[in-house]
């Protein structure tokens, strides 16, 4: 473990405009959106062997995968800026139903289990024999993990920030979420935009609410519901953050899918599943970095703890003045850091 202390602290690289904007059929439904920083041949490249064993094909590894979190968030430019691209070939990608991702909002087909497919799809059609390392903070996390320990052998290594994993002590203790115990004022706010007779099941509220086919109902409560989110997830008021209540798309979005994958579903996981001592074993051998926030209410920095214990080849770095937000800068600097170093494996 380590505790952050630089008083010189990296805000990380600056990328050229993505060489590649496209996007991918992955079923009768859904297309997902990928974009393209960084290195095209990333590090140096390797070759797999045919049936006889001549050298037939050359397949590109260094390439990263961004996890973005939410659910319900998207991919931007500046999520590239944890990975040097004279280094990195970087891969951000829009999850089913988010972001520029084809049809946005739409909730068929769209589990854990079908974006971790999405991730191996990806890698398949970008000719990627091997991630050299899969990136993911918050729900990027929970995907993280889900898909590293489905196909360990895809991946190089793993690095995560704000741990999560769906686990019901998570989601809620004595009745209300975790970080209410840290915001009461927000939580009672959150609670107090619903009719009194609905305060005791919010989540479901909320839910008929933000899935109302009156879009003034559904875009009222999508912004209460973000307010609460946004006003939670950093040690320090961010307005950046409060901002994108004023984007309705957003707002929808967001909501919708945190609902639908949280609240309403559980990650469509048994409680307690990505911490499985069978699951975890799967990822033993997988080398790996968790940052986590000192002051994280929205993701409890017990997870980040729980987990690194149950993986043994993980480092963890406490950022001692960060909350949740991958953008406080302690937090970014500590993810560059660690991304410098992982590019040396």
């Amino acid at each position: 473990m380590s505790q952050q202390a630089s008083p010189q602290l990296s805000t990380g690289y600056t990328h050229e405009a993505a060489w590649e904007s496209s996007h991918l059929k992955v079923d009768p439904i859904h297309e997902i959106f990928y974009e393209q920083y960084g290195k095209k041949d990333g590090l140096p490249g390797m070759s797999d062997a045919s049936a006889n064993g001549n050298q037939h094909l050359v397949l590109k590894t260094g390439a990263v995968i961004f996890l973005h979190g939410g659910p319900g968030g998207n991919t931007s430019p500046g999520n590239t800026k944890f990975f040097n691209p004279a280094v990195y070939r970087v891969v951000l990608m829009d999850q089913r139903g988010a972001g520029k991702s084809r049809p946005r909002n739409e909730l068929r087909d769209n589990t854990t289990q079908h974006l971790s497919d999405d991730i191996e799809r990806l890698r398949e059609h970008l000719g990627i024999r091997k991630w050299h390392m899969v990136f993911g903070g918050s729900w990027g996390s929970t995907l993280g993990l889900f898909y590293s320990q489905a196909h360990p052998d895809r991946v190089g290594s793993l690095v995560i920030r704000g741990v999560f994993t769906v686990r019901k002590s998570e989601l809620m203790i004595g009745g209300i979420q975790p970080a209410a115990l840290f915001f009461p004022q927000e939580w009672e706010a959150f609670l107090n935009y619903l009719p009194e007779s609905e305060r005791g099941d919010p989540f479901n509220a909320y839910h008929a609410r933000i899935t109302s086919k009156d879009p003034e109902i559904a875009h009222a409560a999508a912004r209460e519901w973000n307010r609460w989110d946004m006003s939670i997830g950093t040690l320090r008021p961010d307005a950046d953050s409060i901002a994108k209540l004023d984007d309705p798309e957003w707002c929808i979005t967001h909501a919708l899918f945190e609902s639908h994958f949280l609240d309403q579903n559980a990650g469509f996981m048994q409680d307690g599943e990505l911490l499985f001592p069978a699951n975890m074993e799967k990822i033993k051998d997988i080398p790996g970095a968790i940052v986590q926030g000192r002051y994280d209410v929205l993701c409890t920095p017990v997870t980040a703890w729980e987990v690194h214990k149950a993986w043994p080849k993980s480092s963890l770095h406490w950022i001692s003045d960060a909350g949740h937000s991958a953008n406080e800068p302690g937090t970014t600097a500590k993810l560059v850091e660690v991304c410098d170093e992982f590019a040396k494996l």
